[in-house]
């Protein structure tokens, strides 16, 4: 008879071949023989939510990893997919808890961050998105994104100075994205 570790072993190394090989369904089908063996496993509950992403299968993600979270010692990554998923399907107000629990785990987690600001924007909370975003760029400061969300608030807010520093900013780095912003917000930065 084999011992739990060896028999976890055999569930999680028969689904990363199937994955290898592009058997996505098969691995899935192993995580749920697994999750059946071993009920509330992290590595089973993540590993099959992925794939499930993967697929496009959102809702059934989103119910692995809402097993995942609720169970205490649940990581700041999970907290952070499940935001992502949530935010996809335009769940926005579960997705700014996911993304407020994660951050609460892991400050530096810089994708939360984003996360967080991109669904305060949609629900009209500027100030609060603003701040996110800013973290986000201190913790990622060559990355466009935030950047360029931000600029777009600040147009939004009718902030044009603001909006010009960043595209300013922008034009060290990633001018295309700068260049971009020019283009939809009618603001020129020399």
């Amino acid at each position: 008879m084999m011992n739990f570790d060896m028999k976890w072993q055999s569930y999680k190394w028969r689904a990363v071949a199937c994955i290898v090989f592009g058997q996505k369904q098969a691995a899935i089908d192993i995580f749920s023989e697994m999750l059946d063996e071993y009920p509330n496993d992290s590595y089973a509950l993540a590993s099959k939510a992925h794939l499930h992403a993967e697929l496009g299968e959102k809702q059934e993600a989103i119910a692995l990893y809402k097993r995942l979270v609720a169970k205490p010692d649940a990581p700041a990554y999970a907290w952070f997919n499940l935001g992502f998923m949530q935010e996809e399907e335009k769940q926005i107000e579960d997705a700014e808890f996911s993304f407020r629990k994660a951050i609460e785990l892991d400050d530096k987690i810089d994708r939360a961050w984003y996360g967080l600001g991109l669904v305060l924007i949609q629900l009209n909370k500027f100030d609060e998105a603003i701040k996110a975003l800013k973290h986000n760029t201190k913790l990622q400061p060559m990355s466009p994104y935030a950047w360029y969300q931000l600029a777009r608030v600040h147009v939004d807010r009718h902030e044009p100075e603001e909006a010009m520093k960043i595209i300013k900013h922008l034009k060290g780095f990633e001018p295309k994205v700068a260049a971009q912003l020019e283009r939809e917000t009618g603001l020129k930065v020399s």
